[in-house]
């Protein structure tokens, strides 16, 4: 029994029809609001097959339909519409991007916060591996007479600032800075940091007045490592999840709080195994442990000067509004990707490309308000 066009147009339908309320979609709401020109019973008879297929359940007799995960695997891939962030959006992520933005991780976490506000689901986010990353600059700058504020900067951006106490009797001034400078950005620059985390040689003698300062470098490399890194999952709007009718039950949304405080276990699903730039895992299908609820995660890689710094996305029932969180990913991905890198990068999302049909939900917008 083969998908014909009709066939699709029907699952459509439904599946637009559930996200939009989480109620069985019936013969009747499809002719009345979708396809007019066919009989109930011609569409009756198509959803009957579409559930044979698959693609369809029906909690109840006399109920309509309810769309499988199979049904919104088949929809993300073939008949989602695509839609476009509207002004409102779009004004959410100028104000956090248009702002300086200091590390790279700082980018990460705006992000998630962006895409939890615009989809209004839980999002998730972490910094892959910063191993190939190039260290270019690293700058001290005086504080006290006992500290100062280190500035790593990389090839995708600055990775770090810390403050440290140099402790050993140096006093800090801004010519010990100057030098403290010079002296590590010599030993440190052009190097990979994976190169920093697994030397081959170990410097056997560094100046005492650069001890503490070396050390501190040194740790803050290692904290980039990527067996530590992968454990660093970004959250926003955790709470969203029950604010969802999927997770009405107490049972269930308690598994699905589980699943989300034990961090460790979403490094896996986040991971994009292939070369596509939004990965969607919907249903069971990815069940990582007995117990897992039943849910979908949608991620999109994130890179500076082509090289990928991380995933973002959501975590949400399988009923979402997947044209919504693909436009939002996708946007925040261009966004990110012409983001000026260096030192204190100050986004300028008005460079962004945004076509007529935002342009015009835009201008519609703007009437109302």
């Amino acid at each position: 029994m083969g998908l014909t066009s009709r066939k699709e147009k029907i699952l459509q339908a439904i599946v637009d029809g559930y996200i939009e309320n989480p109620q069985p979609v019936s013969s009747a709401e499809i002719k009345e609001k979708h396809l007019p020109a066919l009989s109930s019973a011609t569409i009756r008879n198509e959803m009957a097959a579409l559930e044979e297929m698959g693609y369809l359940t029906q909690p109840h007799a006399s109920s309509g339909r309810v769309p499988t995960a199979e049904a919104y695997r088949l929809y993300v891939e073939k008949l989602m519409p695509r839609r476009k962030l509207s002004r409102s959006e779009l004004k959410i992520v100028k104000r956090y991007f248009n702002r300086k933005v200091t590390e790279i991780d700082d980018m990460l976490k705006s992000t998630a916060k962006v895409i939890s506000e615009i989809t209004n689901l839980t999002s998730v986010a972490y910094l892959q591996s910063a191993d190939d990353a190039t260290v270019t600059n690293i700058r001290l700058v005086k504080i006290s007479a006992s500290s100062a504020l280190i500035i790593i900067v990389t090839n995708l951006g600055v990775l770090k600032d810390t403050t440290i106490n140099i402790g050993d009797g140096v006093t800090v001034t801004d010519e010990y800075c100057d030098r403290a400078s010079k002296f590590v950005t010599q030993f440190f620059g052009g190097r990979k940091i994976s190169e920093i985390n697994r030397p081959k040689k170990i410097i056997k003698e560094v100046k005492k007045e650069y001890h503490q300062v070396f050390k501190t470098i040194i740790k803050i490399f290692k904290s980039y490592d990527h067996d530590e890194v992968m454990s660093d999952i970004i959250l926003e709007g955790s709470a969203k999840i029950l604010e969802q009718p999927e997770y009405a039950n107490l049972q269930k949304a308690k598994a699905m709080l589980e699943f989300l405080d034990a961090k460790e276990e979403l490094v896996p699903v986040l991971q994009n195994s292939d070369d596509m730039n939004i990965t969607f895992k919907i249903g069971r299908d990815n069940e990582l442990r007995d117990g897992m609820p039943e849910c979908a995660i949608v991620t999109a890689q994130y890179s500076i000067n082509g090289v990928t710094v991380g995933n973002a996305g959501v975590i949400g029932p399988i009923r979402m509004d997947y044209g919504k969180v693909v436009s939002v990913l996708d946007y925040l991905s261009r966004t990110v990707q012409m983001l000026p890198a260096g030192e204190g990068r100050e986004g300028d999302i008005e460079s962004v490309e945004v076509d007529d049909e935002t342009e015009a939900i835009a201008e519609a917008e703007d009437v109302e308000e």
